[in-house]
C-alpha cells in the first residue's frame, strides 16, 4: 500500500504538506506547481486508485461560458446554472476562471486541471478536438456536444416527456400536442428536432394519444417564438384545441400564454399546459406554469464530482449522467386527484 511518506519523497515535499493536500484541507495554501507535483506523484504511485482512498483536492478549473447574450429570459436557465457553479466552487474551495472564447481557453489550457462548460452555443468540431488535445478533462452541463471527448451531466428529458404524457393520461386526456423550438444540439451535430420532440413522437404514439396536426415547432427557444407559435395555433385551430400541450421550455410557454390570453383562450379551462425547466418566471405567469423542475444544484454538484473523479483517476472512458426531473404543479395543469 502506498504511503504518504512515499509520496512525499517522490514529490520532494514534507509529509505534512502532502497529507493536508491529499485530504482536501481547505486552509492549506500552496503554489500550483506544488499541488501539481504532489498529485502527479500520488497518481504515479497508485495512491489515487486504491479502493480505500478518495483524493479530495482543490482544483484549478476553467469555466467555458457559452451562454449567448440576448434575450435575458431565454438565458435565465443557464444564468442560474452559472450562479450555482460559482457558489458550489466557493464551497469546495475550487479556483475558477471564466472564459467566453474557446480559442483563448485552448491557448491557456496549461493553467488548468480541467474545465466545465455552461450554455448551449454550438462549438466547432475541430475546436472541440483541439481543446481535448490540450485539456482532456472537461464536463458539459445540460448539453452533450462531444460525447466521445468529454463527460456530461444532463436532465433526463426523454423520461420527463414520458412522465408528462403519463400525467396527461392519468387526467383522462386523449388529444395532446407539443410546442417547441428548433436548432438543438445532438452530439457534434445540429438537428432540427431536439430530444423532447423525438421522445414525444415516440411515446405519444406508443401510448395511443391523438397528436394529429398538433405538433408545433419553429424558431429558437425564446418568448417571441412561443408567442408566434401560440398565434399560429389559434389561427389554425380556432376553438378546436387539444386537451393539453407539452411545451419544451418555460420561455416558449410564456409566449404561448401571452398569445392564448390575447385570443381569449383560458388555461387550463380550454387547454392545459405542462412545461420544462421551472424557471422563476413560471411562478408569475397567468396562470402560473405547471413545469418540470431541473435541480440545478444537483446538476452542478454531479458535474464537479465527475470532473474531479476523471482527473484523479486519469479516466479515459467518458461518463454521461442523466438526472431525473420533478413536476411542480401550478395553475396551467391540474394533476389527477388534485382539486382545481
Amino acid at each position: 500500500m502506498v504511503t504518504i511518506k512515499e509520496i512525499a519523497k517522490r514529490a520532494g515535499y514534507s509529509q505534512a504538506t502532502v497529507s493536508r493536500l491529499l485530504n482536501g484541507d481547505p486552509t492549506l495554501s500552496v503554489k500550483d506547481e506544488t499541488r501539481r507535483r504532489i498529485i502527479q506523484a500520488s497518481e504515479e504511485l497508485g495512491y489515487a486508485t486504491q479502493p480505500s482512498r478518495h483524493v479530495t483536492v482543490p482544483r484549478t478549473v476553467a469555466i467555458l461560458d457559452m451562454i449567448d447574450p440576448g434575450d435575458h429570459l431565454q438565458d435565465a436557465y443557464f444564468n442560474e446554472l452559472r450562479d450555482v457553479v460559482v457558489g458550489t466552487a466557493s464551497e469546495q474551495h475550487m479556483d475558477i476562471t471564466f472564459y467566453t472564447d474557446v480559442e483563448q481557453l485552448i491557448a491557456e489550457a496549461a493553467r488548468y486541471d480541467g474545465f466545465i462548460t455552461i450554455g448551449a452555443e454550438m462549438l466547432p468540431v475541430e475546436a472541440l478536438h483541439r481543446l481535448h488535445d490540450v485539456l482532456p478533462y472537461g464536463v458539459f452541463l445540460d448539453t452533450n456536444p462531444a460525447p466521445n471527448l468529454f463527460d456530461s451531466v444532463q436532465p433526463d428529458l426523454q423520461q420527463t416527456v414520458l412522465d408528462a404524457l403519463d400525467e396527461f393520461a392519468a387526467a383522462g386526456m386523449k388529444r395532446v400536442g407539443f410546442i417547441g423550438g428548433t436548432g438543438r444540439i445532438m452530439g457534434t451535430h445540429e438537428y432540427p428536432e431536439d430530444m423532447r420532440l423525438l421522445a414525444f413522437r415516440n411515446w405519444a404514439d406508443r401510448l395511443g394519444f391523438d397528436t394529429d396536426g398538433l405538433i408545433y415547432i419553429d424558431g429558437p427557444f425564446n418568448v417571441e417564438s412561443g408567442r408566434k407559435l401560440g398565434e399560429r395555433i389559434i389561427a389554425e385551430r380556432g376553438g378546436d384545441l387539444p386537451d393539453a400541450f407539452l411545451v419544451a421550455a418555460d420561455v416558449i410557454a410564456v409566449g404561448v400564454l401571452q398569445s392564448f390570453t390575447a385570443a381569449g383562450v383560458i388555461v387550463p379551462r380550454d387547454v392545459s399546459l405542462i412545461s420544462v425547466n421551472n424557471q422563476p418566471i413560471a411562478q408569475y405567469t397567468s396562470p402560473p406554469l405547471s413545469t418540470y423542475d431541473i435541480d440545478r444544484r444537483e446538476l452542478v454538484r454531479t458535474g464537479i464530482d465527475a470532473l474531479g473523479e476523471a482527473i484523479a483517476g486519469r479516466r479515459k472512458v467518458k461518463h454521461h449522467v442523466l438526472l431525473s426531473t420533478t413536476l411542480v404543479p401550478r395553475g396551467s395543469f391540474v394533476p389527477a386527484g388534485r382539486v382545481r
